[in-house]
């Protein structure tokens, strides 16, 4: 099994709001990020997120 590398390019105030889920877990942002994308969840939990911002849009 391989890796890759994800770049991302965030907001500044998500990432402190991402920076400070991560150290009440005592994690850094890295391990943080990819543990929520691991959660069983991420997939249902993604796809409402998406079908609830197409619909604000108006693109559904």
């Amino acid at each position: 099994m391989g890796s890759d590398v994800l770049s991302l390019r965030i907001d500044h105030d998500l990432l402190d709001r991402i920076r400070q889920h991560a150290a009440k877990r005592g994690m850094s942002v890295q391990d943080y990020v990819v543990r929520t994308l691991m959660r069983d969840d991420f997939d249902e939990r993604f796809k409402t997120a998406v079908d609830e911002t197409e619909k604000f849009y108006g693109v559904t």
